[in-house]
């Protein structure tokens, strides 16, 4: 399995992070936003994902891109480890929900293809990106809090890692990059703290990848 990644996008931590508790084994192709005019825009990669985004799987000839739709693959192909999405229908409806809380309402405006728009095409300054960043980081998390402390335990969703935590740690990691003031959501702060002590969870995290600079 090849997984085509960059150690800063969100996206792509999900991805890593799924696979490790899964104990998968993956060769970890970089592909670099700002190297090569865009290693993202090459015709070879364009060739895998149109969109141009991040990540994006090869396993075995099946290549799939968009991070969530690549970790349902994975827990239903390999469903012996670590499941992600629980089996229950009820259950696997409220992941998912506070799942696409962060991963569809929050990181595509905090996404960097965004904040360039808004910092080349919009004209605007630093200080209102920031101050643009922080408020959605406010709008998800505040909601994402209640719904922690109504159904999670020692993860997001009771005691077992689910698809909300694969997606909570890289946005918080995020959220710290552009100096988010999180220490008003101590249920998602705890839980985070918990995970990222964790040896799939610290594997996948940017400063352990081999494109790390």
């Amino acid at each position: 399995m090849n997984l085509y990644s960059f150690f800063r996008s969100s996206a792509a931590y999900r991805v890593r992070i799924a696979l490790n508790l899964k104990g998968l084994e993956y060769d970890q192709i970089p592909v670099h936003f700002r190297k090569d005019g865009g290693q993202h825009r090459s015709p070879m990669f364009l060739n895998l994902n149109p969109q141009g985004l991040l990540p994006v799987i090869d396993d075995n000839g099946f290549v799939l891109q968009q991070s969530l739709a690549i970790i349902e693959y994975l827990d239903e192909q390999y469903p012996e480890t670590s499941r992600l999405v629980p089996r229950a229908t009820r259950d696997r409806a409220v992941v998912r929900a506070m799942s696409q809380m962060v991963a569809c309402d929050l990181h595509p405006l905090n996404n960097l293809r965004v904040l360039n728009y808004l910092r080349q095409d919009m004209g605007q300054s630093e200080e209102s990106i920031g101050a643009w960043y922080r408020h959605w980081v406010r709008e998800t998390l505040g909601p994402l809090e209640e719904l922690v402390g109504q159904h999670g335990g020692a993860c997001c969703f009771g005691d077992e890692i689910s698809l909300v935590d694969v997606c909570i740690v890289p946005q918080l990691y995020n959220a710290r990059r552009f100096d988010c003031d999180v220490d008003s959501f101590p249920h998602v702060i705890a839980i985070d703290k918990h995970l990222r002590e964790l040896p799939p969870f610290a594997a996948a995290a940017p400063e352990a990848q081999p494109d790390f600079e």
